[in-house]
């Protein structure tokens, strides 16, 4: 089975480490770590950072609680939901994990579901689990990062503020292929 501690750390890479980032045009707002603030306000990180603003760094202390609230964060809202733990393919786990990252979780697993050929529900079920443990890795990554790619040219076709991400959507999909 798959490795959560793995996926984090390709995850946390992907989405610029344990900083805070506001850029211009970005849909999903300020982020940490890549926790959108605008998708996810309750998260219990942001009371801590709202309280270090001011001083312009975290402690220690801040700094450790944040690495484990923004692991949780993952493992809870991202990997849990997609069954990592029960992927057989740590490479494939990765890649839906993170895709669900940047693309939303339904949407992450309706592209699985379409190249395995089944009912395409969002949610992974016993089905989805054992038909994605019996598909070669090539066979499935390659069809994977074309889904993808065509999901973020969609995008930027429906919002041209969205172009100036593509190279980095496009760069993140094929990184490691």
């Amino acid at each position: 089975m798959s490795d959560f501690n793995k996926a984090f750390e390709i995850i946390l890479q992907n989405e610029g480490g344990f900083v805070f980032h506001e850029i211009e045009g970005d849909l999903g707002g300020a982020t940490y770590a890549g926790i959108s603030y605008k998708n996810f306000p309750d998260w219990k990180g942001w009371n801590l950072i709202d309280k270090n603003k001011k001083y312009q760094e975290t402690s220690e202390l801040t700094q450790s609680e944040l690495t484990q609230l923004v692991k949780d964060f993952y493992k809870i809202n991202f990997w849990d939901k997609i069954k990592g733990d029960e992927i057989r393919n740590q490479k494939i786990a990765i890649d839906i994990c993170d895709f669900a990252v940047n693309a939303g979780v339904k949407t992450a697993i309706r592209f699985v579901q379409q190249i395995l050929k089944i009912q395409q529900d969002g949610i992974i079920g016993n089905d989805t689990i054992t038909k994605l443990n019996g598909i070669e890795e090539e066979e499935f990554i390659d069809k994977y990062i074309i889904k993808k790619i065509k999901y973020y040219v969609a995008i930027c076709n429906r919002n041209s503020s969205q172009k100036k991400f593509l190279l980095g959507w496009i760069n993140r999909t094929l990184k490691g292929h």
